[in-house]
């Protein structure tokens, strides 16, 4: 491993310490560089313009982060190394300048590979940052410095610098596996060892040997580069100057109640007086709802001396960002409520409390059940740690609410990497898309779990996405084209044949936006069940989301945008999550062009139509079936013997109304396990559209033998015996004609 910590002399000498533009400047080529020195020193390289005075205001403000000071170090061993590794604290300015540097590296190789591209695994951080970059290089927003972000594209031909989510730019591999137009990645937020960025390190490591001016800049804490220099090789890594600690007060034994105790004390910090913003580290995004509203009915009863006391909910991984950050008002506290993975999403600049909780709520999946299981456990030591480093100075406190003994007892040193307690059928998707262009076989940074990798390829069998060896069958290859996981892109591309296909991208966009219906507790809300229950449809819930969007797309058509949110508040629903829904739905309908399948006019409302759409949802989620097992609504899955319920959004559930049969979008396993959109379905249909070796692999079970018993057709005793079917070959003709219909014509 290769340290570097200072900017030697030789750096210095080979990039000229002046400010930003004298890299620019050195490499040029430009013939008139040495007659108009100073006017070029005024000009922008980027857009060609002078630059304002506000890019000079925030000159200033960069160099006085930490990570400014390693800046020609950087640059130097950019020019050097296909791969460096940056490691230093939270909030010393990694995310925003480094890829300002690259974009500079870029401008001034003067090679064909001018774009740098920037990773985020969140989408809030990655829109953020390109906002924050593009005013400190004092350009406009989607031009010249841009974001991609799932469903959204802020970006031009023109583009340099690119922040996007790590999913998009594997997605962007497909189409270009070697990167070819970009001469910078830069992969941020490497702790959190998503899916998507471990993906990415496996193959960009390969395509470095197809690309030798390609360059890799990994940014990740100070405890994670040694284990990247180990599976990147001898690399350099360059170590951002640390800064002085702030205090640190641990709870002297473990809380009985967490949640309430990080509750009190930031009442009992805002009643002291003492100044700045408080972050607060929950456990789950269920505890940042109830902290919120908690705080915000106490700031309605506090002393206005106090000043006044702003919650502020920021939900990790969540599709809509939630606040804008900047100054807060000398009258006003600001507490923002987060959880794990919340890190990176803190952007204040006077942080002065930090209240831990020290535990995380994460979703881990269970192949013995195909659904995730949620765990409550400790972060880990590089979580903690990354919150002290929020706090604005050293004069700062963070609170933990744990004892010090915990972190070195029962806290691991990383997070568990998301591939190996993930579902990976649409990893093993993209993978298998990405052998045919020779990227398929990948060194992960650590293995996936074996038994999930196996089931993962068991599901894209049943769903024919693979052919007789194993590879992407041609239909497989459609279904890696839409950004969805592999049950729905199948159910998509179902209703083309099934001729409900402008039904099946709204229900396709509405579960895959966030949940559209605010949080209530509608057993008790009389008044919020009869608000939502004109959008409750009697073929189940799939359908009631279907009418939720189509009641909002003509309310939206008629109405002004104040009147629209109006509309939303009056029925509980979320109006952003319905705005992202109509984003998806037209990214869906663009692929669907693209690809050239038809779209069928709507047809909603019609037997028929009700038909053909659990026709084609059962065609991919032919293994999300449930039976309802005692008349009350508690449903046993039919892949195991897991039981869950129907979640109280359900419109079976308000009417107490449980259907035998249901096919279910997702099922949780946390304090109590639940299903959500859910539909009724018959035992015929299901027999129907199941392909015949998923069914003969399911365990043997009462459900299953109902499911035989319903296949089978009615005994007619006046019926020649020798002109009566087999059961088998009538199952064998009702299977094949199953499909049939799965087949594109």
């Amino acid at each position: 491993m290769a340290l570097v910590s200072g900017a030697p002399e030789e750096a210095a000498d080979l990039l000229d310490s002046s400010p930003d533009k004298s890299f620019l400047l050195e490499t040029s080529d430009s013939s008139d560089v040495s007659e108009g020195l100073l006017d070029d020193l005024e000009l922008n390289p980027f857009d060609g313009l002078p630059y304002s005075s506000r890019f000079y205001e925030l000159l200033k403000e960069r160099e006085k982060l930490p990570v400014w000071k390693s800046k020609y170090v950087f640059l130097e061993a950019l020019l050097r190394n296909q791969i460096v590794v940056v490691s230093g604290e939270a909030k010393c300015g990694k995310s925003s300048q480094i890829p300002q540097w690259c974009a500079e590296y870029c401008l001034s190789a003067h090679n064909q590979h001018g774009t740098v591209a920037c990773t985020q695994v969140q989408k809030q951080t990655a829109i953020w940052l390109a906002m924050r970059v593009a005013d400190e290089m004092d350009v406009n927003i989607g031009h010249e410095v841009g974001y991609v972000v799932p469903f959204e594209n802020c970006c031009t031909n023109e583009t340099i610098l690119r922040y996007c989510t790590d999913d998009m730019l594997l997605r962007e591999m497909m189409s270009s596996p070697l990167l070819s137009c970009y001469g910078v990645v830069v992969i941020d937020d490497v702790y959190e060892r998503s899916v998507s960025t471990d993906v990415l390190l496996a193959f960009l490591k390969d395509v470095l040997l197809a690309r030798p001016d390609l360059r890799i800049v990994l940014i990740a804490p100070v405890e994670h580069s040694g284990e990247l220099v180990s599976y990147c090789g001898d690399v350099p890594v360059i170590e951002v100057e640390r800064r002085p600690s702030a205090e640190v007060v641990y709870a002297p034994g473990m809380q009985r109640d967490p949640f309430h105790a990080a509750i009190r004390l930031v009442l009992e910090i805002h009643h002291s007086q003492e100044k700045g913003d408080i972050v607060v580290f929950l456990a789950s995004a269920h505890d940042i709802r109830k902290a919120y509203e908690m705080i915000h009915q106490e700031s309605l009863h506090t002393n206005p001396a106090l000043g006044e006391l702003q919650p502020i909910p920021v939900y990790p991984h969540h599709s809509l960002p939630y606040y804008t950050p900047g100054r807060g008002s000398d009258h006003s506290r600001r507490v923002v409520l987060t959880a794990s993975l919340g890190e990176s999403l803190v952007w204040m600049d006077r942080v002065h409390f930090v209240i831990d909780v020290g535990l995380e709520r994460r979703k881990v999946f269970n192949t013995r059940i195909r659904a995730e299981s949620v765990v409550t456990q400790p972060i880990s030591k590089v979580q903690a740690e990354m919150r002290r480093q929020i706090l604005a100075s050293p004069a700062g406190k963070m609170f933990c609410l744990y004892p010090e003994e915990l972190t070195q007892t029962d806290m691991k040193t990383f997070r568990t990497p998301k591939v190996q307690e993930s579902s990976l059928t649409s990893m093993v998707l993209f993978l298998k898309r990405m052998d045919i262009a020779g990227l398929g076989h990948c060194e992960f940074l650590n293995r996936p779990d074996p038994e999930i990798l196996m089931q993962a390829l068991e599901d894209l069998d049943y769903l024919a996405a693979l052919d007789n060896d194993g590879n992407l069958s041609e239909f497989g290859i459609i279904m890696s084209e839409f950004p969805l996981n592999p049950q729905l892109s199948k159910s998509i591309l179902a209703a083309c044949e099934f001729d409900c296909v402008d039904e099946m991208l709204t229900l396709a966009a509405m579960v895959t936006a966030p949940n559209c219906f605010l949080d209530s507790h509608l057993e008790a809300d009389a008044d919020r069940l009869s608000d939502r229950s004109k959008f409750y449809h009697p073929g189940g819930d799939h359908f009631t989301l279907i009418n939720i969007y189509r009641e909002y797309s003509q309310t939206r058509t008629n109405h002004a945008r104040k009147e629209l949110e109006r509309w939303c508040q009056e029925h509980w629903l979320d109006h952003g999550a319905l705005e992202m829904a109509g984003i998806v739905r037209e990214e869906l309908l663009d692929i669907m062009k693209r690809l050239e399948l038809p779209v069928s006019p709507p047809a909603f409302g019609t037997e028929e139509n009700v038909l053909n759409l659990k026709k084609s949802l059962l065609s991919g989620h032919f293994m999300q079936i449930a039976r309802d097992v005692d008349g009350l609504g508690h449903y046993i899955m039919l892949t195991h013997k897991q039981v869950g319920q129907l979640h109280p959004d359900s419109g079976y559930r308000l009417s107490h109304a449980f259907p035998e049969w249901i096919l279910f979008h997702e099922f949780s396993v946390a304090d109590r396990s639940c299903i959500r959109t859910a539909t009724e379905i018959s035992p015929e249909l299901f027999m129907q559209s199941v392909p015949q070796y998923y069914f003969s692999n399911l365990p043997a079970s009462e459900s299953k033998e109902m499911l035989e018993k319903a296949a089978k057709p009615p005994s007619n005793p006046t019926q020649n015996p020798q002109e009566t079917p087999g059961i088998e070959q009538e199952e064998e003709e009702s299977l094949n004609t199953a499909e049939q219909k799965c087949l594109l014509q």
